[in-house]
């Protein structure tokens, strides 16, 4: 499995739009989530080169800090939710001939159901801390750049509600609803606090651009 982020960007969108079904929708949703998070980064060093925003400087940056380790970590939940997705396919490849291969195939497609639900629900999370860090960046950020700020935030939250879709639909296979329950509890507390900073975050930003 090719690390897409050691592609052609023009490579990975052929691939991604071929009948290959990796990459796919919640592996695209990190690579357009690293996208929105750089963006914060940007402007965060954009204040942080400026002289004028000393006051802002170990503020900005932290926030860069931070960001860019959100930027790695995406990238690697972008693999990780390739292989999660082989190794689920993988299963439908497993033996079904006496009852013994028919329970072991039925835990083993339960298990990888479940990393297959978690893993694009890591990267949801991960856009949330990118909207925590492009709302905080909007209150001081480098006005001449500021409207990136909103690209970020507007980027990451998109990202989450695509990649939630690759959450939302292994649900219904999963037979453990205590499970099912914890996954939708915390869909709607990373959609709602996701919808909160990111009005918040535009807000500000079409506030410091006239």
């Amino acid at each position: 499995m090719q690390n897409v982020y050691e592609m052609k960007f023009s490579d990975f969108i052929e691939i991604a739009a071929s009948k290959s079904h990796t990459p796919g929708g919640g592996n695209v949703s990190a690579a357009v989530a690293t996208l929105g998070a750089s963006m914060v980064a940007m402007v965060g060093n954009l204040t942080l080169a400026n002289k004028n925003y000393a006051d802002h400087h170990e503020a900005s940056q932290k926030l860069v800090t931070k960001v860019m380790d959100i930027i790695e970590r995406l990238k690697k939940l972008t693999m990780d939710d390739m292989k999660a997705f082989d190794d689920y396919m993988g299963v439908f490849k497993m033996p079904k001939d006496t009852d013994e291969q028919k329970k072991a195939r039925a835990e083993a497609m339960q298990a990888a159901a479940k990393k297959a639900t978690l893993v694009p629900l890591d990267i949801c999370k991960a856009c949330l801390e990118i909207l925590v860090e492009a709302d905080e960046l909007s209150k001081y950020g480098n006005k001449m750049a500021i409207s990136d700020v909103g690209v970020g935030a507007m980027v990451a939250e998109a990202a989450m509600r695509s990649c939630m879709l690759s959450v939302d639909i292994n649900l219904p296979s999963i037979k453990d609803q205590a499970f099912v329950k914890d996954v939708l509890d915390e869909r709607a507390r990373l959609f709602t606090k996701a919808e909160e900073l990111k009005l918040l975050a535009l807000a500000r930003v079409k506030e410091k651009m006239g």
